[in-house]
């Protein structure tokens, strides 16, 4: 879904934690805080609205 290469420098923006690749649910989700962001047509939306 993501390249390699990017999942190794993103970083979730509101806690600067890895992140995990969740294929089924087209997601990206952060393994400290389990925010999730959506991957839509490949790109990732990191946005957070808080």
């Amino acid at each position: 879904m993501i390249d390699p290469d990017l999942m190794e420098i993103l970083r979730c923006p509101l806690c600067h934690g890895e992140l995990d690749e969740d294929e089924a649910a087209s997601e990206l989700r952060c393994v400290e805080c389990g925010h999730r962001y959506p991957v839509i047509d490949g790109i990732p939306d990191m946005v957070v609205d808080e």
